[in-house]
């Protein structure tokens, strides 16, 4: 069994480049990449260790905030939130949430879909 996280977008290109950027994601398949009537994309762990992200082109905008988000893992979340920010992200905490021994930072991608940079913890 294995994972995958759609996330819907309107502008597929630029949410292509800011999560693959986020993330350190490969395009799979870029050779379709600017068929006009193309849906779905599917962004790949180069490693093999992450859950592939399927981006997937609809006619709607965010409307509301769902209830899944994606949380990134990094061990320096200030440098992880500053980097996505420069991407396009915003910033939805000026200061990290802590709560039950975790921290994270809320930020919200291009389209307003929102996820967290949480602090690794390493055993």
């Amino acid at each position: 069994m294995h994972i995958e996280i759609a996330l819907d977008v309107n502008d597929a290109p630029g949410m292509i480049a800011f999560w693959s950027a986020v993330l350190g994601y490969d395009v799979e398949d870029e050779g379709r990449f600017d068929a006009p009537d193309r849906v779905y994309w599917s962004l790949v762990d180069p490693a093999g260790r992450g859950p592939r992200l399927v981006i997937q082109r609809v006619p709607e905008p965010v409307t509301a905030k769902p209830r899944i988000h994606i949380d990134v893992h990094e061990l320096d979340i200030e440098t992880a939130a500053a980097r996505a920010v420069e991407l396009g992200a915003t910033r939805i905490d000026d200061e990290p949430v802590t709560e039950v021994g975790a921290a994270w930072i809320r930020l919200e991608d291009p389209e307003g879909n929102v996820f967290c940079i949480v602090q690794e913890r390493r055993p």
